[in-house]
């Protein structure tokens, strides 16, 4: 038997003002898309702002539905969003902010399974890693360079 060790490497920002000035715009944008997040079940709001090779900065949040599995999370609103209308663009950045409407949250909370997955897709359709940066409703925000930090063993079209 062999043994695989992976790493991660994050890095943490202690303050949103300890951010560079396009991270904290990027980031303010997923703030505000998050007010905006219909979610009467879990009332759990994340917002997601892309910004793509183009310039251009596309928004999504969470939007639930009753048929819990027919919900979709901000990341992937966002990604699927960008993938339809810009589909030669890449994705550069993402900044995630959630929060839930029951309790504070202060530790940075990152994309769900299904949403890294997504993620993953676009790293490889596009051969360039995409740096995210994630927060809970306030304090620290983490960095990682690449979705492989947070998904070391991706599944990819090279599997089927």
């Amino acid at each position: 038997m062999k043994e695989i060790i992976t790493q991660t490497q994050l890095f943490v920002y202690e303050t949103f003002e300890e951010l560079p000035t396009d991270i904290q715009n990027l980031m303010n944008q997923a703030v505000e898309i998050r007010k905006k997040a219909y979610a009467p079940y879990s009332k759990f709001r994340v917002g997601a702002a892309l910004l793509l090779d183009n310039g251009k900065v596309v928004l999504g949040s969470n939007q639930e539905n009753a048929a819990y599995p027919s919900g979709l999370c901000a990341e992937r609103v966002a990604i699927f969003y960008a993938g339809a209308n810009y589909p030669e663009a890449k994705i550069l950045k993402i900044a995630i902010s959630a929060t839930s409407d029951l309790t504070s949250n202060t530790t940075p909370i990152p994309p769900c399974g299904s949403c890294r997955q997504s993620i993953a897709e676009y790293e490889f359709k596009q051969e360039l890693p995409i740096e995210m940066y994630f927060m809970g409703e306030m304090g620290e925000i983490y960095k990682s360079n690449s979705l492989k930090n947070l998904l070391p063993f991706t599944f990819d079209k090279n599997f089927l």
